[in-house]
C-alpha cells in the first residue's frame, strides 16, 4: 500500500464523530503543523495557514473532520445501550451493523440489534424499524457491567464500523466516513504540494457539520477569507434505481463541480472560472447538484459582508452509512483542480470574477 493509501485510511479509519472529532484533528495537525501556521476557533475546527506571495485575497479551503455516529442515551438493566443519532441517519441502513463503543475504559464492538425477522408479525415485517426501537448489543452481561467493566455511560459516542478496504479494482475505496474524511484529505495534500501562489490559503478542518454547519460559522469568523472553496461529497448516481436527474455524478468520472445545494447557491464567477480552469487544465470534472443537502459553505458563504463561496465535491456512494465508496482518480482530480485554481487566483483575478 502506497502512502498515500495508508494516509487516507488512517483519515478513514479515526474515530471523530460530531462534538467529538479530536483523534481527525491531530492526525491533520501531525501532519500540516510543519508546513503551515496552525489557529483554533473555539468550537474544535482548527485551521492552517500558508502564505503565499501576497497577504490577499485570503482563500479559505473549508472541509469538515466529522462523520455521523451515535450517542449513548441509556444503558437497561439487561446491558443494552439505547442510543440518539448524531447527523442523518436513514433506519434501513442501520440494523445488523456493527459500530465501536468508545468510553473511558477504551474501545468495544457492538452490533446495532432489534428482533428478530422469526418473531415479527405479517404487518411488522412490512414496515422499517425505527430508530427508538434498536439498540447496541456489546455482550455484557448486565448494565452492572457495562458500567463498572466495559466503563460505558451515557454520553459515550459510538462510532460505525468499517474497515478501509480496496477493492478488486484498487481504484476504488471503500471505508466509513468518506464524508468528509476525503475532504480533509483533498484540502490537506494540496496544502502540503501548493508552492508559489499569489495568495493566502487557510485550510479549515472544521467540526460539527452534520449537526448544523456550527464548526464553518465559527471558523469562518477566524479564516476572514475573501473567497472560499468547501471540500465535500456528494451523492454519486452511477447505481441502480438512481437517475441523472436525480443525482448526476459518477464515480472516477472526475472531481464534481456543485452549481446548486439546499444551503447555497454558489457564486457564478466563482463556479465559471474554476470551470475554466478545469478544461485549461485539462482537469476531468463533472457538474452536481443537491436538492437534500447542504454543506459548510451555506455558513461560509454568508460571512460579513459575503463570501464567494464554491463547492468542490467528490460523488460517492452508499453516502451516510457504515460505508461508502469513492474513487481514486476523482481524489487526485480534485487534488489537481485546486492547486492549478490556487496558483491563477490572485487579486486581479478575484476582483474581476466577482464584477460578472
Amino acid at each position: 500500500m502506497d502512502k498515500d493509501l495508508i494516509w487516507l485510511q488512517q483519515l478513514s479509519e479515526a474515530p471523530g464523530v460530531s462534538g467529538f472529532e479530536g483523534p481527525v484533528k491531530q492526525l491533520l495537525k501531525d501532519k500540516l503543523a510543519p508546513v503551515a501556521e496552525v489557529s483554533y476557533d473555539q468550537l474544535g475546527s482548527i485551521l492552517f495557514t500558508k502564505k503565499g506571495q501576497d497577504e490577499r485575497p485570503r482563500v479559505m479551503l473549508a472541509s469538515h473532520m466529522d462523520e455521523i455516529g451515535f450517542l449513548v442515551k441509556h444503558v437497561t438493566k439487561e446491558g443494552y445501550l439505547k442510543f440518539t443519532t448524531l447527523g442523518g441517519w436513514w433506519e434501513q441502513v442501520m440494523l445488523g451493523q456493527r459500530v465501536t463503543v468508545h468510553s473511558k475504559n477504551g474501545a468495544f464492538p457492538g452490533v446495532i440489534g432489534s428482533k428478530p425477522p422469526h418473531i415479527l408479525t405479517p404487518d411488522e415485517r412490512k414496515k422499517v424499524v425505527e430508530k427508538k426501537d434498536m439498540y447496541i448489543d456489546i455482550g455484557a452481561a448486565d448494565e452492572k457491567e457495562v458500567l463498572e467493566r466495559f466503563g460505558i455511560t451515557p454520553g459515550d459516542v459510538v462510532t460505525p464500523y468499517s474497515p478501509f478496504t480496496a477493492m478488486g479494482n484498487d481504484k476504488y475505496l471503500l471505508g466509513k466516513a468518506w464524508d468528509n474524511r476525503i475532504g480533509c484529505a483533498v484540502m490537506a495534500r494540496v496544502l502540503e504540494e501548493l508552492q508559489q501562489h499569489p495568495n493566502t490559503v487557510i485550510g479549515a478542518a472544521t467540526v460539527q457539520e452534520e449537526v448544523g454547519l456550527r464548526g464553518a460559522q465559527t471558523s469562518v469568523k477566524v479564516a476572514a477569507p475573501d473567497v472560499a472553496f468547501v471540500i465535500d461529497t456528494c451523492v454519486a448516481g452511477d447505481t441502480p434505481g438512481v437517475t441523472p436527474d436525480v443525482a448526476a455524478s459518477k464515480l472516477g468520472a472526475g472531481v464534481a463541480i456543485t452549481f446548486f445545494d439546499a444551503s447555497m447557491i454558489p457564486h457564478t464567477g466563482l463556479r465559471d472560472f474554476v470551470i475554466e480552469t478545469a478544461k485549461a487544465e485539462k482537469i476531468p470534472y463533472q457538474l452536481s447538484f443537491s436538492e437534500g443537502g447542504g454543506t459548510d459553505g451555506g455558513r461560509i458563504h454568508m460571512h460579513e459582508i459575503g463570501v464567494p463561496t464554491l463547492v468542490i465535491s467528490l460523488p460517492t456512494r452508499y453516502i451516510h452509512s457504515h460505508q461508502s465508496m469513492i474513487h481514486r482518480d476523482d481524489y487526485e482530480a480534485a487534488v489537481r483542480l485546486m492547486l492549478a485554481v490556487l496558483r491563477r487566483l490572485d487579486k486581479q483575478q478575484l476582483a474581476a470574477l466577482v464584477a460578472r
